[in-house]
């Protein structure tokens, strides 16, 4: 069974990828064209049901940019639901909220920048 990007989904990566949050849009680019140490990352990629804002396949990161919702109670517990599923499935996840990316873009891309590090020294499998 196929397990990263369903084509029962496609439709809904599609959407969110066209109707991003200014957050997104301004992480994407950053992310894009292997700006941040050489890592190709993916927008709205799909790993089951869940749809993680970006994932880099190489060193097996989810990042997600969490905005107002995610800290009402249904969000925190589908944030909690998707980050077991992904972490069940050998991927790490790293969340910074919506205004870090705008206010802070230095401090994001050095989180990136260590994980990989971590990653790359066989800390995270």
């Amino acid at each position: 069974m196929r397990l990263q990007n369903k084509k029962l989904i496609e439709i809904y990566r599609k959407r969110l990828r066209t109707f991003g949050t200014p957050a997104e849009a301004a992480l994407w680019n950053i992310l894009k064209n292997r700006k941040i140490g050489g890592l190709k990352f993916r927008r709205q990629h799909s790993i089951g049901n869940f749809i993680m804002d970006f994932y880099c396949p190489s060193i097996k990161l989810c990042i997600e940019l969490d905005g107002e919702y995610h800290y009402w109670q249904e969000g925190m517990k589908k944030d909690k639901i998707k980050t077991e599923f992904l972490l069940e499935n050998n991927i790490q996840v790293i969340r910074f909220e919506n205004r870090l990316v705008f206010e802070d873009e230095k401090y994001v891309i050095n989180e990136i920048l260590k994980f990989k590090i971590v990653y790359q020294q066989g800390q995270i499998s």
